[in-house]
């Protein structure tokens, strides 16, 4: 099973994707993708520690996330991928559009083959305004693609707003 969380920052897409992964009877392997910057975002890393199981794995990974896919991926594992955006984000600060394409395109590739449950957990950033910067512009043109992609892929697709997941493809647990 493949499912996609989409929300806006605190609308308990990370509760929700951590209670399915609770649910799924499996192994649990939480991919985190943020990195460390300042006290704020330490403070929301910390914060999603707290409230995971001890006994959950959890690997750090800004940039090679598919290939931390390849590697975790097996049928008794439930892998939850939190977060998408921070990963698009950590790519497009690389400055390298090729490997930013090419992770891209792995991802995808490795989602459709994989074995066992993946989790992923991305804010949906493309409900506001249009920005003014061409990186944010970048940015959310990139986020959209990226779920549209995953969308496809995925046999659940969710929405979650104030904590309540509308189900856009497929069913809840």
């Amino acid at each position: 099973m493949r499912s996609l969380i989409l929300g806006g920052a605190r609308s308990g897409k990370s509760t929700l994707a951590e209670r399915l992964a609770a649910q799924s009877g499996r192994e649990v392997v939480y991919i985190a993708t943020a990195g460390r910057g300042d006290g704020e975002m330490d403070a929301r890393i910390a914060h999603h520690r707290a409230r995971r199981p001890s006994h959950w794995v959890c690997i750090e990974e800004p940039l090679a996330l598919a290939d931390v896919l390849c590697a975790q991926a097996h049928d008794d594992r439930c892998l939850l991928v939190d977060c998408l955006t921070l990963w698009l984000s950590n790519l497009l600060g690389a400055h390298d559009d090729t490997r930013s394409q090419c992770e891209r395109d792995r991802l995808l590739d490795v989602l459709s083959a994989a074995p066992g449950e993946i989790i992923l957990v991305s804010n949906e950033v493309g409900l506001g305004i249009v920005p003014m910067g061409e990186l944010s512009r970048r940015f959310i043109d990139e986020a959209g693609r990226l779920h549209q992609a995953l969308a496809t892929r995925c046999e659940r697709v969710m929405f979650v707003a104030a904590g309540l997941p509308l189900v856009l493809k497929g069913t809840l647990p």
